[in-house]
């Protein structure tokens, strides 16, 4: 069975960082493209960032330039370093894969 386990998320001020993880286990992790998607209150799930087996990466606009996705197949992870974090950021934020959806984290960025 596969499980996606994400971590990271919390309380950071605007011009903050975070970094989630996201571990998989129950498949072979380096066969699929990784992404994160995220939800805020009262809005539609978003697709935030892509990566594929390949490392090749993709964001959204408003998140070009301030997150990074990253992958360790040797750890069976996917990475989301955010930067320079505004409140608009703030949603629960999902890891994703052809397989299946993580149980979700919430990052808020207040002040």
């Amino acid at each position: 069975q596969v499980q996606l386990v994400e971590s990271g998320g919390g309380l950071v001020q605007p011009g903050g960082s975070l970094r989630l993880s996201c571990a998989v286990s129950g498949t072979i992790f380096s066969l699929y493209a990784m992404n994160w998607y995220r939800q805020a209150p009262g809005k539609q799930r978003e697709l935030v960032a892509t990566i594929t087996t390949g490392g090749s990466t993709n964001y959204a606009d408003s998140v070009k330039g301030r997150f990074t996705i990253s992958r360790d197949n040797a750890k069976n992870t996917v990475y989301l370093q955010m930067n320079s974090l505004k409140p608009e950021d703030t949603a629960v934020y999902y890891c994703h894969m052809a397989l299946g959806w993580g149980q979700g984290t919430q990052v808020t960025v207040s002040s």
